[in-house]
């Protein structure tokens, strides 16, 4: 049946370039050779090419002096193979272990054959099953169908028809390179078959910061790079089919991309002129089919009045926010906060105030109020919350998503929150944006998560989201310098860190008094005559498996614990919100109580003799105590290769033992005088890395870091 060259230009994935060789190192057709074409790739990633070419005397391996783009490799490549087929391959991608063979198979007296594509991401690996029955269709007038991504992935060509036809990849533009390469070979060729047990997994890329993919790239570059290309088709090649294709993938671009890229009027001097020849090359009738919003906006472009354009963009992106703002409540008010709100003046002595998305009157937010209602600074504040708190100084309290919130988010000169803020919050030169954070980093953070398993999302739009919100930041609080250190890379923060200490510990300092810890636990109903342990375990983010739904599992045995250690402790379970609601503890009254909800869980660590926890950094501020902890790590090996990975050795560096079992539990609180001996020297070290910035003042020094300046 022939050879097949499979062709991988690499540039800097080392990350995923071992599973996309093994991937053919795995394939049932054995006739193949792989040219891996280093695009002057990283040092890191041509030391494993440089490894890989030695496994296997199919691979074949070509460096570059220069990056050179994903085209020029591609036609090297080509230049380069002995096959007599052509498989291109992008080194971040994978395919099953049969596709190869479908696909040449299949393939007959036609020029190409293609097989069907699938996203995946990093960590997911799908089962194929194949059951040796193919359904072959044959594309002939859709067969631009076939391209609708942009792309020559999952084809296999037979090599003479390349060379025949003279096809080449664009090497002037990167992006868009395969657009010149698949439609000449398409007006090339009569009928395309399409066999959709042939897969192809195309890689969703996880960092779309620091490594992102082609599609990943830069807005206006891919406008311009979109645009450029299509002018060049347009004008090389008269086919009807060809034509239409063209037309649509242009006027879908426009809407989707270009539309959203000009608004405000922005980068529309930069590429007027292509796109003025773009347009004008649209075939009108087509245009007319789009409506009158988009036929007005491209009759501007066709008079070559860029003046007139802007007004008309603008009109209409005016007329865009307002439908969008209809279709909602929420809309609606994010229409007023961007069209109305955010034109009136900041008031100079307002603060806006929020603490884990308004669900509580808590963290170091609170302890900041706290601290300027009690020294009667002369400021007007504003708490942002899911439902009517008890709150001193009587402060306005606004709904959470309310026309309020909108109202004085927008009017506000600061914002203090230990969180994120809607990505839709735009944030005004006059703002001034403290953010508290709410923890010493354990689990790796943002930029430094190689995956998400997060609510709802992926790991590329949770880092660009998360990339948009830090950028807001104008002070970012510390609570020692290990995180320091972290917060600057993990969160891409360059403004002005305060490296304070956290102001929620304050209490853990000025209230760690026997009268102070009576009183709080006659305020929670806590017996007085009992030791108290608090189980304040993390969530895991692999517990999410729909929106709003959580598996939940308590994997203490409060029955067990009940038996052997009620006579003298009781037990407080401190839970995440995402799983709380899903806990009955009714039978264990008298022993468990449910604390998932108290807002301060800083009173929560001082009427506690005892901490269990597992990942969840609540050690870190429990550790100021100098008292007991236990580390319930039953799942080490899965959270930490797994999930989200550490930043310290857990194993080596917590100031407790890690235990795997409820009996491991038991044990150890029955002798936990003798587990603080052994652990007294780890839970030094660790309190002079971790804690020895906090004093109790840490309110009063991000105070005058902000606001006495």
């Amino acid at each position: 049946m022939g050879k097949i060259s499979v062709i991988i230009p690499v540039y800097n994935t080392e990350q995923y370039l071992m599973k996309c060789v093994e991937s053919l190192w795995e394939q049932t057709y054995k006739n193949i050779e792989i040219l891996l074409i280093n695009d002057n790739s990283n040092e890191k990633c041509t030391y494993l090419l440089e490894t890989l070419s030695k496994q296997d005397n199919r691979i074949k391996l070509f460096h570059f002096k220069e990056n050179k783009g994903v085209g020029s490799a591609r036609n090297f490549g080509i230049e380069k193979a002995s096959g007599d087929y052509i498989y291109f391959l992008d080194s971040d991608d994978y395919i099953p272990y049969k596709t190869l063979e479908m696909l040449i198979k299949n393939i007959n007296n036609n020029n190409m054959i293609r097989g069907r594509m699938r996203t995946t991401n990093f960590s997911t690996s799908i089962a194929i099953i194949y059951h040796g029955l193919f359904n072959i269709k044959l594309f002939i007038e859709e067969k631009y169908n076939l391209i609708k991504n942009n792309t020559a992935l999952n084809f296999l060509f037979k090599k003479d028809f390349i060379i025949n036809k003279e096809l080449s990849f664009s090497e002037s533009v990167n992006i868009y390179s395969e657009l010149e390469f698949m439609i000449p070979a398409l007006i090339h060729t009569e009928q395309v078959p399409y066999l959709k047990e042939a897969i192809y997994f195309k890689r969703k890329r996880n960092d779309p910061i620091t490594n992102p993919s082609l599609k990943q790239s830069d807005v206006a570059l891919k406008i311009k790079e979109f645009i450029s290309v299509y002018n060049k088709l347009k004008v090389k090649y008269n086919d009807e089919l060809a034509n239409d294709f063209l037309d649509k993938q242009f006027l879908n671009f426009y809407r989707k991309d270009i539309i959203t890229f000009f608004k405000n009027n922005e980068g529309i001097d930069e590429c007027f002129e292509e796109l003025m020849r773009a347009v004008r090359r649209v075939n009108p009738d087509m245009i007319n089919d789009h409506g009158w919003v988009l036929k007005k906006e491209l009759d501007a472009i066709n008079s070559g009045k860029i003046k007139g354009y802007k007004r008309i963009n603008a009109r209409h992106h005016l007329l865009r926010q307002i439908r969008e703002g209809l279709k909602s409540k929420n809309n609606f008010y994010t229409l007023l906060y961007n069209t109305l709100f955010m034109k009136s003046k900041v008031k100079e002595k307002l603060i806006f105030f929020e603490s884990f998305q308004g669900r509580s009157y808590s963290d170091s937010p609170k302890y900041i109020y706290e601290y300027m209602i009690n020294n009667n600074m002369n400021y007007k504040y504003v708490w942002s919350t899911t439902e009517k708190q008890i709150i001193p100084g009587n402060p306005i309290q606004v709904r959470r998503f309310s026309l309020r919130y909108f109202y004085y988010i927008a009017k506000a000169k600061y914002w203090i929150s230990n969180s994120r803020l809607p990505k839709y919050i735009k944030k005004r030169k006059d703002n001034i944006y403290l953010q508290t954070w709410h923890g010493t980093p354990l689990k790796r953070l943002a930029a430094d998560m190689d995956d998400v398993y997060m609510p709802g999302t992926n790991s590329a739009s949770y880092k660009l989201n998360f990339l948009n919100e830090t950028q807001k930041w104008d002070y970012l609080v510390s609570p020692n310098a290990y995180s320091s250190k972290i917060f600057k890379r993990a969160f891409w923060f360059n403004n002005t860190m305060i490296e304070s200490g956290y102001p929620r510990n304050d209490i853990l300092y000025n209230g760690n008094t026997e009268k102070n810890i009576i009183t709080l636990k006659k305020k929670l109903n806590i017996p007085l005559n009992k030791k108290v342990i608090l189980y304040a375990p993390t969530w895991l983010d692999d517990e999410f498996y729909s929106k709003g739904k959580y598996r939940f599992t308590l994997q203490l045995d409060l029955q067990k614990m009940q038996e052997q250690l009620g006579n003298e402790y009781v037990v407080l379970l401190r839970m995440h919100y995402f799983i709380a609601s899903q806990m009955d503890i009714s039978e264990f009254e008298g022993f468990a109580y449910d604390f998932s909800n108290h807002n301060d869980i800083g009173e929560l660590y001082l009427i506690s003799d005892i901490l269990i926890t597992d990942y969840s950094s609540v050690f870190f501020d429990f550790a100021h105590l100098k008292r007991p902890i236990l580390f319930y790590t039953y799942d080490l090996e899965k959270y930490r290769d797994q999930l989200r990975g550490f930043y310290i050795n857990i194993e080596k560096d917590v100031p407790g033992p890690l235990v795997n079992t409820t009996k491991e539990v038991i044990h150890s609180i029955k002798n936990i005088d003798v587990i603080q001996i052994k652990y007294e020297n780890r839970y030094d070290t660790f309190y002079e890395r971790f804690c020895k910035w906090d004093d109790g003042n840490a309110s009063r020094k991000v105070i005058e870091s902000v606001f006495v300046r």
